[in-house]
């Protein structure tokens, strides 16, 4: 787990370092601050313009439980990564990327058995 999170960290300082080369190239120097608005400003508004039509299509089509499990399984991820972190930084555990994909293969299996029961009660009551 402590690897991948360092590959990440790598990867965001190297995005980082690219962005305060380009910001030092030009006239006008953005503070870190600055830097850090803009570029999650456009990160959000980039990943909306993809999520908005997708969940637009999906509402459209009957498939709210499609958009609430999109919803519930990215809020899984960040609880999951952020129970890791915390363990490693209390030392109350340990942090390993098992226990992150455990968790949430747990969350898709019992959410498949959720569907499976769903999808029987739809069968049986919908005629």
């Amino acid at each position: 787990m402590k690897e991948l999170l360092y590959i990440i960290v790598g990867g965001i300082a190297k995005i980082h370092e690219q962005l305060l080369t380009l910001n030092n190239s030009f006239e006008r120097s953005f503070s870190d601050k600055e830097l850090h608005f803009l570029v999650m400003g456009i990160l959000g508004m980039a990943l909306i313009f993809v999520i908005y039509p997708l969940f637009k299509s999906l509402a459209r089509s009957g498939h709210i439980m499609t958009i609430a499990w999109i919803y519930v399984f990215t809020l899984m991820v960040v609880i999951t990564f952020a129970v890791e972190i915390g363990q490693q930084i209390t030392g109350s555990g340990a942090m390993e990327f098992a226990d992150i994909m455990f968790g949430l293969v747990g969350f898709m299996a019992m959410f498949l058995v959720f569907a499976i029961i769903l999808g029987v009660f739809h069968f049986l009551f919908r005629r």
